[in-house]
């Protein structure tokens, strides 16, 4: 598939389809997330609207949407560091398993960098199950380096996350 994802910040008006996307995102790749898909199932859809409004607006959260004839098919999100305020972590980042390899990553994460950058933010982080092989070798396209910090995987603490960087 070659189509050209649209990619942009959510909207207010996105939540349905966030929501649609967030359960496929749990079901697909569980380990990759912080909540399971029950949790994210059982969340009431205001609550669920009101996070995604956080995210549409501001310069601490943002969350990116790659959409394809109308469907949401990738997302990746940023949130400023608590520790290091020149710093972005990219988080919940997500591409359905048909458009993998197409690009689409590289898009998402050049808006989340596009967004570091406006709001005074010129370095990103990312973490990655070690031994995701694949997830791994996709972000050192993208120019992003192994720092060597390992840190538990925060919901499956015999897991560990390897922590990668790169300038926005």
């Amino acid at each position: 598939m070659t189509t050209r994802a649209t990619v942009r910040r959510v909207r207010l008006q996105d939540a349905a389809r966030m929501r649609a996307l967030r359960l496929e995102m749990l079901a697909d790749t569980p380990l990759a997330f912080l909540e399971t898909l029950a949790e994210a199932a059982e969340i009431p859809h205001a609550e669920f609207a009101e996070r995604i409004a956080g995210s549409a607006f501001g310069h601490f959260r943002a969350q990116f949407v790659a959409e394809v004839d109308g469907r949401f098919v990738g997302h990746a999100g940023g949130i400023m560091s608590p520790d290091e305020p020149k710093l972005t972590i990219i988080f919940a980042v997500y591409i359905t398993p048909a458009r993998r390899g197409t690009g689409m990553l590289e898009q998402l994460v050049d808006e989340v960098a596009a967004w570091s950058r406006s709001v005074g933010r010129p370095e990103l982080m990312l973490e990655v199950v070690v031994g995701n092989e694949r997830a791994r070798r996709a972000y050192e396209r993208l120019g992003f380096v192994d720092t060597g910090i390992r840190v538990p995987h925060p919901v499956v603490p015999v897991l560990r996350e390897l922590q990668m960087r790169r300038l926005a």
